[in-house]
């Protein structure tokens, strides 16, 4: 029942963690079955590989034998282990390269100290039995004896083939023979290679079904995961809230640079900062509705910042400039009209500090454009 309860996918955080245990998708066929074909072909392209040292070796061997007693004081084991070396030397490199490569192409490295810890369990007598009379092990079987049969039903196919031709190899010289056997074993050994190629290319969707099917979660596994890797939801909704304050915060600071406040008048405020001498358009320095306008309003007045009423421009600046952003060269004509009017009101207002005391200063109400 609580399997059939694992119905969602695995998140990323229930991967990491089961990588860092060592748990990856991998085929132990593939690596096997790519060496396998590997070797035999490398054999095929370089048959006369160590060729001239084994013949050296049996010289040896018989000049040896001629001239006195093999003993174990003798060379000639020295001689026949490098002759080994040198003639497997470049078999077994190419063969664990491959390998290593196709497991590496499968999971990547996987360093995990966690799999090598030791683990007591898996000493205890009755658990190993149970395991090795298990539906696992039983599928471990059958995944070993498929492929053996089929290589046995191919190289059954091949003597059957040639009968004829391999009861003729007793009349044929030695040489000629060996060859000849040669030629068959290596037939057998490239569809053998095949047979376990196609096989392991099988056993990597079974592993990868099967490690999938082994991470899904259940409903209550995924809200346990979402809350632990991005946080409680009330957490979560606090911390953005204050991120909305810290923003609102520093938008209102920014309102003492502005220039102009364009409102709509209730709705919608813009701060405009237009310097002519630093910037080649007005920029806008805030922007809000609602309680956020009134707050911009309310700080522009404070700072006697002069607020002027244009609804269709201050919800067009709203929806089409961001804070921090020039305003389109559509804007344009409309923000010099107002720019214009209040470089003409701020004119008539030094002219008139400029004359003797009389009539008051003039302030900056909110204007209609």
């Amino acid at each position: 029942m609580a399997d059939q309860n694992r119905t969602e996918q695995a998140t990323p955080r229930r991967r990491q963690k089961a990588r860092e245990r060592g748990q990856v998708a991998r085929s132990r066929e593939l690596p096997a079955a790519l060496a396998m074909l590997a070797v035999i072909l490398f054999l095929w392209a370089y048959p006369a590989l160590g060729r001239g040292d084994w013949r050296n070796v049996f010289g040896r061997m018989l000049a040896t034998a001629v001239g006195s007693d093999i003993g174990p004081s003798s060379p000639l084991p020295a001689w026949t282990g490098w002759a080994v070396v040198r003639w497997a030397a470049p078999v077994l490199l190419l063969g664990w390269t491959v390998a290593l490569g196709a497991s590496f192409l499968q999971g990547g490295f996987v360093f995990a100290p966690a799999a090598l810890a030791p683990k007591p369990e898996r000493l205890n007598p009755a658990s190993n039995l149970q395991r090795l009379f298990s539906l696992h092990s039983l599928r471990l079987l059958l995944k070993s004896l498929l492929p053996l049969g089929c290589i046995m039903y191919l190289t059954l196919g091949v003597v059957t083939r040639d009968w004829g031709q391999l009861l003729m190899t007793a009349h044929q010289p030695p040489r000629l023979s060996l060859g000849w056997m040669l030629e068959r074993a290596f037939e057998i050994s490239w569809k053998a290679g095949l047979v376990f190629l196609a096989w392991a290319g099988l056993d990597v969707l079974l592993e990868r079904y099967s490690f999938e099917q082994s991470l899904r979660m259940t409903h209550e596994e995924v809200r346990e995961d979402f809350k632990e890797t991005e946080g409680h939801p009330a957490v979560r909704a606090r911390v953005r809230r204050l991120q909305r304050q810290m923003r609102r915060r520093r938008m209102l600071r920014e309102v003492a640079r502005a220039t102009v406040v364009v409102t709509n008048p209730t709705e919608y405020a813009v701060a405009l900062e237009y310097r002519p001498e630093e910037m080649p358009a007005p920029v806008v320095v805030a922007k809000g509705r609602n309680r956020l306008a009134q707050l911009i309003k309310r700080e522009a007045q404070w700072r006697e910042i002069p607020v002027v009423e244009n609804p269709p421009l201050a919800q067009a600046l709203y929806r089409a400039v961001e804070v921090g952003q020039a305003i389109p060269a559509k804007l344009y004509a409309a923000v010099a009209e107002i720019l214009a009017f209040l470089y003409r009101a701020q004119a008539r207002a030094r002219a008139a500090a400029a004359r003797p005391p009389g009539p008051p200063r003039i302030a900056f109400p909110e204007a209609k454009l």
